[in-house]
């Protein structure tokens, strides 16, 4: 039995003697000069050495964020990502007809190299690019997203073979290509464009780490836009994959998003720029802010003659009214600059400014392709850049003039001012600010071609790392919405 022992009856015996009070003053003193060591930070680095033309037109790197550990020991502190093994039907099988997926050309070519596309060694693009940095291109296709986003999570240092460790699942299926090929098919009907879509969702509805959150930690890339998903009638055009049951709770990662869906996430189209290594990313940043830029600005893009008052065939106007000396123009018409992409960036290289109209739809793959040259967007509709990429882009508070300039499209097709006007007023100290911001900004617009699970490494992110950051925290702040089943 446990023995009670009474309370001293004098009460000098509980104070504390002299020695003990030394003693604990002595430790006190020590903690306090150990943590004040920890709390001085070691002094930065000194530079790397670098040849004097290096130093002079030294371009700053985006600053990257600290791996952040998990308990784990993770650098994924916001969770780990569990992608899917689809069946091949939804994939796989899908890129098997890539020589059936397009009526006009074969996607063959631009779907080999896990999406990449052909090697830039062996395009038009060599003759463009520094011999060190040929093997970072490739002949990419704009709507080449969803396979490229596979591969690069595949290996990604926050994937986890075991779902019941997974904050986030992706969904690698290929809806653009699916939907895609039933899109200019002289006798598909609404039903053979939803098909896939349809099926999809049955398989994933059985799933049981949907069913626990009806899909609100799920997401998916979509290789198109999404207005090829919005089908409202059985005659109108594309797949009704957004409007389907089970879908509204599922982040969606497409490269022009429907404003008013929350559940939209707009993310960079693919360029041709994919880097396995930070190094890679530098070298390039280096190579765009050294290059000579004899033209203001230039403009590439075919205009559409048969629509009235065509916005395009505007610029172009403006284009040939400040002279060539100050804008050069590309015409694109008959996909001339799919098939020729040097043909772009060569343009846009030699420009301070390129201008960005909406395309067919508020997006173009053109304002990455002029932001990777190391030029300045000039946007004309603000759901062309600003309400699309706030994950990736600078937006509010007046950021966006930090790295884009905008024109008022009304203003301009009322001859109340010029293209040539606007850009030659700004001051050339602020057109080198602007020109920096851009540069610092192209890690996060590109897939990178790492095939390691650090990525570009060196604490740079590209666009897939921003793509996982991003949804981890959406989920983080969706969870409270949704119970657990």
């Amino acid at each position: 039995m446990a023995s009670y022992r009474p309370e001293h009856a004098n009460p000098a015996a509980r104070r504390p003697r002299p020695v003990v009070l030394l003693m604990l003053a002595f430790f006190a003193l020590q903690l306090l000069i150990f943590l004040s060591f920890r709390a001085v930070r070691p002094p930065p680095a000194p530079a790397s050495s670098a040849p004097a033309a290096d130093t002079a037109a030294a371009v700053p790197v985006l600053a990257s964020a600290p791996a952040r550990r998990d308990g784990n020991g993770s650098s994924c502190g916001g969770g780990l990502v569990y992608v899917y093994d689809l069946p091949a039907a939804f994939n796989e099988d899908l890129l098997r007809m890539c020589d059936k997926l397009a009526p006009m050309y074969s996607l063959c070519p631009y779907l080999a190299n896990d999406g990449l596309g052909l090697p830039a060694g062996g395009t038009n693009l060599s003759s463009l690019l520094p011999r060190e940095l040929l093997g970072s291109w490739y002949a990419s296709d704009q709507f080449a997203l969803e396979h490229i986003v596979r591969r690069r999570l595949l290996s990604h240092r926050c994937r986890t073979a075991d779902p019941a460790r997974a904050a986030a699942f992706f969904v690698p299926f290929y809806a653009g290509l699916a939907v895609g090929r039933h899109l200019w098919a002289p006798n598909a009907t609404g039903a053979d464009r939803d098909r896939d879509c349809a099926a999809l969702l049955s398989w994933l509805h059985a799933q049981p780490w949907y069913r626990r959150s009806r899909g609100w930690d799920h997401f998916i890339a979509l290789g198109r836009i999404t207005w090829d998903f919005r089908r409202t009638s059985d005659d109108a055009w594309g797949g009704s994959f957004l409007t389907m049951p089970g879908v509204a709770n599922i982040t969606r990662l497409v490269i022009e998003r429907d404003p008013w869906d929350d559940m939209d996430v707009g993310v960079p189209y693919p360029t041709g720029f994919h880097p396995r290594a930070a190094a890679d990313v530098r070298a390039w940043q280096r190579h765009v802010a050294r290059r000579p830029r004899p033209m203001l600005f230039a403009f590439a893009g075919a205009p559409r003659s048969a629509i009235r008052g065509d916005f395009r065939a505007l610029l172009l106007g403006e284009c040939q009214a400040a002279g060539a000396a100050a804008c050069g123009a590309l015409d694109c018409a008959e996909g001339r600059c799919i098939r020729n992409n040097a043909l772009v960036m060569e343009l846009f290289m030699g420009a301070r400014f390129c201008l960005q109209p909406r395309g067919d739809s508020f997006t173009r793959r053109s304002l990455f392709d002029c932001m990777v040259a190391g030029a300045v967007p000039v946007l004309f509709w603000r759901r062309s850049a600003y309400r699309q990429y706030g994950w990736y882009l600078p937006v509010g508070d007046g950021r966006e003039a930090e790295w884009s300039v905008f024109i008022d499209r009304e203003k301009l097709r009322a001859g109340n001012l010029t293209v040539r006007g606007v850009l030659a007023a700004i001051p050339e100290p602020r057109v080198r600010l602007m020109r920096e911001r851009v540069v610092e900004m192209i890690p996060r617009l590109v897939y990178a071609a790492a095939d390691g699970g650090e990525g570009l490494g060196g604490g740079m992110e590209d666009a897939v790392d921003v793509m996982v950051d991003g949804m981890l925290r959406r989920v983080a702040e969706q969870r409270p919405r949704w119970r657990p089943t």
